[in-house]
């Protein structure tokens, strides 16, 4: 650990785990928390429900695709979503930073109201802090979501078992590029957009079909490599993956290839991973393939038995390569 908080600490990758470690699992620990998982699950007495929390500091807070409004909605319904909850009430608290126009922050409410409608879900409580001039930017937002989960769905990272395939439901990479031609405005001709988008309604026609699901993730911060390597190191296992079978678009490739980035560790906010047993695969991928979200859909792997804890990469020359856990940050301030 350093003696002071970097940018790094926040990018979901390996200083995000050792400071969450070592700070918060130390004062903070308990049955619950130590599942590690995207949501808390807990036993109420009506039946069992996730719970969960999240931020969003994007910048900027409009970009293409979407704003800090429709991503913090997407997120936390995504994140009920990867336990296999249906999400029902939301809260959102808003820190504003003085000087805001009123005109933009009546943009992002409103497409927050619009994207949870869209999800089926109520905003149902809140708060409203207002800092001066540069003690923040512009706005950040704070969600919390509740969902119950349907009697037979048992999901958690820490259930992939050996022969179990991995699906990606599209193409990776396309929100972190997208946020970094708009943040840096690089004069590169694209028409990469956001993949902001919720995914609770695909995921519950997935397990309309099958329960047989061992695990579901989406890729945010730090992106597929990284949530891989915190699933393989929750369950005890390790992952192969085929380069050949991890699907990147084009002009996602060609913009990481320039910049010297690596479409493995770009985050995603439309993108779940699906670890399930190779017998529900088809049903599944029947399900995906009708789906706007889900049309892009691979089997990109395997979970193996060792190494555990480990990601491995196999190329398309047929040599091996470790895919670690994401070290430092390619672009703070993401999500």
């Amino acid at each position: 650990m350093t003696e002071v908080i970097t940018l790094a600490h926040g990018s979901g990758g390996k200083m995000t785990h050792d400071l969450i470690d070592s700070i918060f699992f130390k004062y903070f620990s308990n049955d619950i928390l130590m599942q590690g998982n995207d949501s808390a699950l807990l036993d109420l007495p009506g039946g069992k429900a996730a719970f969960t929390t999240d931020s969003f500091v994007i910048s900027p807070v409009f970009f293409r695709g979407g704003n800090i409004g429709k991503l913090a909605v997407c997120g936390t319904v995504n994140d009920l979503a990867s336990s296999g909850a249906i999400p029902m009430y939301l809260s959102c608290g808003f820190i504003i930073e003085e000087g805001l126009p009123v005109g933009d922050l009546e943009k992002i409410v409103r497409s927050m109201g619009e994207t949870a409608m869209e999800c089926g879900v109520k905003i149902v409580t809140g708060d409203t802090k207002v800092v001066q001039k540069g003690a923040a930017d512009k706005v950040f937002i704070n969600t919390s979501g509740i969902g119950f989960i349907p009697e037979g769905v048992c999901l958690s990272g820490a259930y992939a078992k050996p022969g179990d395939s991995i699906i990606v439901t599209g193409t990776i990479g396309e929100h972190g590029c997208s946020i970094l031609l708009e943040r840096e405005m690089l004069e590169i001709n694209s028409e990469i957009s956001s993949d902001c988008a919720s995914l609770n309604k695909m995921v519950e026609r997935v397990l309309g079909v099958t329960k047989d699901i061992h695990v579901l993730r989406d890729p945010t911060r730090g992106g597929l490599a990284t949530t891989l390597n915190e699933i393989a190191k929750q369950s005890g296992v390790g992952i192969r993956l085929y380069d050949e079978k991890v699907p990147v678009r084009e002009d996602v490739r060609g913009i990481c290839e320039l910049l010297g980035l690596d479409p493995m560790y770009m985050a995603n906010e439309g993108k779940m991973i699906i670890i399930l047993p190779q017998s529900s695969v088809e049903p599944v991928m029947n399900v995906l393939k009708r789906e706007k979200q889900g049309a892009n859909a691979c089997v990109i792997g395997e979970v193996i038995a060792e190494p555990a804890g480990r990601v491995l990469m196999k190329t398309v020359t047929g040599g091996n390569r470790i895919v670690d856990m994401l070290v430092g940050d390619q672009l703070p301030r993401i999500c």
